[in-house]
């Protein structure tokens, strides 16, 4: 599996979050793509001993682009069977990762969503505006899902090859399910763990980005999908990028 992580300004967790993911009881690669940090994340990333990295990638944005460019730009470099999309925040637990891979390896499933419990513990807004989302993704696509904005998606990387993307902030999440949708696709579901965190502790989701999701739930569904279908080799993904260690083949 490939767990990609976008990073932006998490110089506090960024050391926690990656002996969470390496504690996973499943076999992997990390991509870490770097969204322009500027508190130390960059340098904390640049300086991983070789020793903890055999098994990471981490790409620098030279700007901060926004969480689905920097998926897009690791989308380039997936090897993995799966593809599971990790926030960096810490609300999201790791271990959970084998509930999540269940339905795609008993081929069940292509696309596999992490359901949250369904308790205002994020804080009532963004309880809220996710409860809108899911709502009206039902409403205009029948997919009968119960947690559109979670972050735990996970894909078989061939049918994530299918998707052109053009996200560039968090409407990844709409976008991505708007068009699986539109493709047929059923989105299996497991619950998995969840501990919120306040904007106050770091959260970068705003109100801004909860009407780019409904715009972009409503666009997908009446525009064409005539330019969708396209090789993840050829997806568009303009970032201005930096390396700083792949592993060895």
């Amino acid at each position: 599996m490939s767990v990609i992580v976008p990073v932006y300004n998490e110089v506090a967790h960024v050391d926690e979050l990656l002996q969470a993911i390496h504690a996973s009881p499943v076999k992997k690669e990390i991509i870490i793509v770097d969204d322009g940090s500027t508190d130390g994340t960059r340098e904390k990333l640049q300086a991983m001993p070789p020793a903890h990295s055999n098994d990471v990638t981490v790409v620098f944005h030279e700007k901060n682009c926004g969480k689905g460019a920097a998926i897009r730009t690791a989308l380039r470099y997936a090897r993995g069977e799966y593809i599971l999309i990790q926030d960096s925040d810490l609300e999201y637990d790791p271990q959970d990762y084998p509930a999540l891979l269940r339905p795609l390896e008993c081929h069940q499933a292509n696309v596999v969503y992490g359901v949250r419990p369904d308790r205002p513990e994020r804080g009532l807004r963004f309880f809220l505006g996710a409860k809108l989302l899911t709502h009206l993704t039902n409403l205009l696509y029948g997919a009968g899902i119960h947690d559109e904005a979670t972050c735990y998606k996970v894909f078989r990387r061939s049918l994530l090859a299918q998707v052109s993307l053009e996200c560039q902030r968090f409407e990844f999440c709409p976008e991505v399910t708007a068009k699986l949708c539109r493709m047929g696709e059923k989105i299996a579901e497991v619950p998995i763990a969840y501990t919120p965190r306040s904007a106050g502790e770091g959260k970068k989701i705003r109100h801004a980005d909860g009407w780019l999701a409904i715009w972009t739930l409503l666009r997908h569904r009446f525009t064409r999908r005539a330019g969708w279908a396209r090789s993840m080799g050829a997806s568009s993904a303009p970032f201005a990028v930096t390396f700083s260690r792949v592993p060895p083949e």
